[in-house]
């Protein structure tokens, strides 16, 4: 049975230009499909289009052509649905350090106008492990508990997409395990999840499909197993300056 796509995009393309002979290609038609229920990774080197990509869906930046499409809504028809299906995690650690995690939880419920007797904050700080410091001030978290309480307050408005933004960038392995852990539990109970970062290990421990991007261009996109294959082998082709007439001895190794 055919999954259907969380998240569609076609042609997207977003320039960023301060007058017609100064322009930056930040998206350049790119596609990419999300199915329902994945963990997809999404690489690529610093400028490659990631950051955009994700303000594009959380509505922060505009595209200039190109179709997105977020659990059958469109963005231009219907943005308030599209934003209402998605919770984005920043790379940041954004929290007011006098709130407690569940005063966070609390007031962003309030932002997305959750009624009160609809709110879910203290099955969402079980899910986080987060209970007992459930009201503790932000300032005396550690950082492997704030990267969870941001976590946390994207899944307030219950969204069925969960987008994390390079999630482990700067903290040390074992939050990052951690972290792989929740995410991974999340998205055991039905969350899709897209995922940006730099690290490859990352993608291999956490995501079912990976996905590259380069200049704002799909790069490819494959289940992780078969594109980790691609990679374990090489091939490099040498230009010489004169012909041999046999092979150097340090190379006899690498015969195949």
């Amino acid at each position: 049975m055919n999954k259907k796509n969380a998240l569609k995009v076609e042609k997207l393309t977003k320039i960023y230009s301060k007058d017609s002979s100064n322009k930056i290609i930040a998206l350049d038609n790119l596609n990419l499909e999300v199915k329902e229920g994945e963990i997809l990774g999404l690489l690529g080197p610093n400028g490659a289009g990631k950051t955009t990509f994700l303000n594009i869906l959380g509505g922060t930046v505009l595209k200039n052509s190109g179709n997105v499409n977020v659990w059958g809504f469109d963005l231009d028809k219907n943005p308030r649905e599209v934003r209402s299906s998605i919770g984005i995690v920043p790379q940041e650690v954004n929290l007011d350090p006098f709130f407690s995690p569940r005063k966070v939880l609390e007031l962003h419920a309030g932002l997305y106008g959750i009624p009160k007797k609809d709110r879910i904050t203290n099955t969402i700080l079980k899910m986080v492990s987060l209970e007992k410091e459930a009201n503790s001030y932000a300032r005396s978290l550690s950082g492997g508990m704030k990267r969870r309480l941001l976590i946390a307050k994207a899944m307030v408005h219950r969204p069925p997409i969960l987008v994390l933004d390079e999630p482990s960038a700067g903290v040390g392995v074992d939050l990052r395990r951690q972290l792989w852990e929740n995410v991974k539990e999340m998205n055991a109970m039905g969350i899709t999840v897209l995922l940006t970062t730099h690290y490859l290990e990352e993608a291999e421990a956490m995501c079912g499909t990976i996905a590259i991007i380069n200049h704002g261009r799909l790069i490819t996109c494959d289940n992780t197993p078969d594109l980790l294959s691609q990679l374990d082998s090489k091939e490099i082709t040498f230009t010489l300056d004169s012909d041999l007439k046999s092979l150097p001895k340090f190379l006899d190794f690498y015969q195949a």
